[in-house]
């Protein structure tokens, strides 16, 4: 079920079970997980995509693997904040994998993942990171600063209850 909202997605969210960020892209899939106390994004892999049923069964069996039990997604917004094409492309792709029913009872939520990849890189870079390195790694580096930003406003909202 997708939840526009952080605060819907953290009530849906069952307890102790990691949670999953995606960066989307044209390509490829960055893949992060959290540890299941909600507290730390790991960037875990790349999925190379194909068509839609090959990166929803890929993501399906990392998921699965993992026990995850909810699902970030990075918005591509603009900088002036608004929505344009990769954002409709993010959402449409969400809705499809609702659809599944591997995926039915999986909260997912959206967040902004603006200037997350030119984190990512900077991060490689200052940790001098070859540039045949950062291209393999730099999708699941940037799902790990979506993750992150998500996980950083999940415990904030528990402490703020």
């Amino acid at each position: 079920m997708i939840h526009e909202t952080v605060e819907e997605f953290a009530a849906a969210l069952p307890p102790m079970r990691a949670i999953a960020g995606l960066d989307f892209g044209d390509k490829t899939i960055g893949v992060a997980v959290s540890d299941t106390f909600l507290s730390v994004a790991t960037p875990l892999e790349t999925i190379r995509r194909r068509k839609f049923g090959q990166d929803a069964d890929a993501l399906s069996a990392l998921l699965a693997a993992r026990t995850i039990g909810g699902l970030v997604l990075g918005l591509p917004r603009n900088m002036d904040g608004s929505e344009g094409p990769r954002c409709q492309s993010t959402r449409a792709f969400a809705r499809n994998l609702a659809r599944r029913p591997d995926f039915a009872d999986l909260p997912l939520t959206f967040w902004d993942e603006r200037l997350s990849t030119v984190a990512a890189e900077r991060a490689l870079l200052e940790a001098d990171t070859s540039r045949r390195r950062r291209a393999e790694v730099i999708d699941h580096v940037a799902a790990g600063y979506i993750l992150q930003g998500a996980l950083d406003r999940l415990r904030h909202l528990k402490g703020a209850s």
